[in-house]
């Protein structure tokens, strides 16, 4: 691999890598994220080989493993170019056939098919799938296109022409202005001006500044960034290296939790060759500009998200944040000026450099300019991760794009911004997706978790779930998040168990408020919002907790009792041999009982129950 001196070395490479698949007349794209990986798509690609090799096809058809292609739910997913036909739930023992009926008969696989969940009709092209029709990629735009173990592959794709375009044809002030003038503002929850935040860095003069990548990414049921890793790290490469110009930077770290194997591997991969063709290094396209990366890892504490504890993380110290200011930009990593921005930031970069502040501001809204990425799940049909416009409301993204809720239940509330964030509900769903909109709503864009809920989700056990969390993850450097969460917990926990009182929805909001206002950090701060949100969407099903010890959507255990219906039992005794508690006695061919003082609630007998007998209550 020869070293790039030039821009016009690097538009060689891009175009040996246009020809080389242009050679290709077929190319067999092979999602490699970490989903269909678990699912053998390793085995999908080796036995597609073997198919190719056998039919002497090697030479005319290509087998790439990608990234991610979104849809989660449908996976692994085989895609065929030029005719972009999407296979979906693929099994490796269905590469023969897919070899011999589509590529050496033309005829498509149609078993294989994605089906319409509405009409039940086979959508062999992927364009036409409501799951991507209102889809717009931009930080995603390779990923489930490239093999992003293949440097050449990024480069044929425009890769790279940013950074030469940069140090060729601007200053570290021109890069600077385009960002801002872009409106990108930073998708790692907080939502701060990127451009501002560089122009405020590269203000601050030192021996060494540092770029600093955020992959930490604890939001539980949250996968964006990690996708992003996995199936283009070079767009976070590249851009890293444009904000090292930009603030007059020489060094990158990227701070990545080591439970991302695969995404570290492939991070590391493009390190590697990006060095090798001197895209990373010592005089980088033969201008005078040095920059180059290191790999820190992280050791999945949530945290750490926050930059100052990121940075703490990163020095070998505890992971706590502090106060501010100084900020980063002043005093960072090691007390050197640094710039910390999320993976999903850095991979809009590259195309704002390429297609103009102008381009991006006109996608999304005035205030959120572009797209951002969300990882839909929970009661969801379409679970998967998604790009869509800022704007777009949660009606469209649940239901357009999240094909509505499993099972034709009623959706009952939509969590956003992960544990941080609030539960919207049904009068939200024609909110416009934005930073502001939620935040005005109770809830917060955070790094793009997107968890739908249905009629049997408990709304106080919701709030409990996040409250164990964030409480199992505060740092516990200051009182306001470490003892409030516990007390906060500790409520909720009362409430769930049927023993809460009136007076404590006052304690919960008195409470929240007071941590809300006094935290030392943003995971203090935003840790009540689920318990706010929820309070006042769904009070009343918080009193039926408190008055009438009920949970009505039948989820709080303590709150639960299961009866026998007399005119259903047939005294199986399936259900007596199942309960692990002998809390059921009954006679063969005899209406059976449940003893409450022995039952646990665990359901087992009502899930056995072949007549229906059994309900909860």
């Amino acid at each position: 691999m020869a070293k790039i001196n030039s821009i016009e070395e690097l538009c060689n490479v891009k175009a040996k890598a246009l020809e080389a698949q242009k050679n290709q007349k077929i190319t067999i794209l092979v999602c490699g994220g970490t989903g269909c990986k678990s699912a053998n798509s390793d085995l999908i690609v080796k036995n597609l080989e073997e198919e190719l090799a056998s039919e002497n096809l090697a030479d005319r058809v290509a087998v790439l493993m990608t990234g991610c292609f979104g849809f989660c739910e449908k996976g692994p997913i085989v895609k065929i170019l030029p005719d972009n036909t999407f296979y979906t739930e693929v099994k490796p023992e269905d590469a023969k056939e897919i070899i011999q009926g589509h590529i050496v008969n033309g005829e498509k696989v149609e078993r294989l098919l994605y089906k319409d969940q509405n009409t039940g009709e086979s959508i062999p092209d992927s364009k036409h799938m409501n799951f991507y029709k209102k889809q717009m990629r931009i930080a995603l735009r390779n990923c489930g296109y490239i093999d992003p173990a293949v440097i050449e592959q990024y480069i044929r794709e425009d890769g790279y022409q940013a950074l030469a375009k940069c140090l060729t044809t601007m200053e570290a002030k021109d890069v600077i202005q385009i960002m801002k003038d872009s409106g990108l503002r930073g998708r790692g929850g907080a939502g701060f001006p990127t451009g501002l935040k560089w122009e405020i860095a590269s203000r601050y003069d030192a021996d060494v500044k540092y770029v600093v990548c955020n992959a930490d990414e604890g939001d539980p049921g949250a996968f964006m960034d990690r996708s992003i890793l996995e199936g283009d790290p070079h767009s976070v490469v590249e851009a890293m290296a444009i904000c090292g110009y930009a603030i007059n930077a020489t060094k990158g770290r990227v701070y990545i939790r080591a439970e991302y194997p695969l995404a570290i591997t492939r991070l590391e991969n493009a390190i590697k060759s990006a060095r090798e063709y001197g895209l990373l290094g010592d005089n980088i396209l033969g201008t005078d500009f040095s920059f180059d990366i290191e790999i820190t890892f992280g050791a999945g504490a949530f945290v750490c998200g926050e930059e100052t504890a990121l940075l703490h993380s990163m020095e070998g110290s505890r992971g706590e944040p502090t106060t501010k200011p100084p900020f980063p930009a002043e005093s960072g990593f090691f007390g050197k000026p640094t710039n910390v921005n999320n993976v999903e930031t850095y991979a809009n970069v590259a195309q704002i450099i390429l297609k103009g502040a102008d381009w991006y501001r006109s996608i999304g809204t005035e205030k959120s300019a572009g797209t951002k990425v969300f990882a839909l799940a929970g009661k969801i049909n379409n679970v998967g991760l998604i790009e869509v416009p800022m704007g777009i409301t949660l009606r469209e993204v649940i239901f357009d794009i999240g094909g509505g809720i499993k099972d034709g239940k009623k959706f009952k509330a939509v969590q956003t911004g992960g544990p941080s964030g609030g539960c919207l509900t049904e009068k939200d769903l024609d909110t416009p997706i934005d930073f502001d909109n939620l935040i005005a709503k109770g809830s917060m864009m955070g790094s793009g978790g997107m968890i739908v809920m249905d009629e049997e989700s408990c709304m106080p056990a919701v709030a409990k779930f996040y409250l164990e969390f964030t409480k199992e993850e505060s740092c516990g450097k200051c009182t306001p998040c470490r003892v409030g969460t516990t007390r906060l917990l500790e409520l909720l926990t009362l409430i769930c168990d049927g023993k809460g009182e009136m007076k404590h929805f006052d304690e919960l909001r008195n409470l929240s408020q007071v941590i809300k206002d006094t935290a030392l950090c943003g995971l203090g701060q935003t840790a009540p919002n689920p318990v706010l949100s929820t309070l006042d969407a769904f009070y009343d099903e918080y009193v039926a907790h408190v008055v009438d010890k009920k949970c009505p959507a039948g989820v709080c255990r303590k709150l639960l009792s299961y009866k026998i219906d007399v005119n259903k039992c047939k005294g199986c005794t399936l259900c007596a041999r199942t309960c692990p508690n002998n809390a059921i006695e009954g006679k063969v061919k005899e209406t059976h009982v449940i003893k409450d003082e022995l039952c646990i609630k665990c359901g087992a007998c009502m899930e056995k129950c072949k007549f229906g007998a059994i309900s909860k209550g």
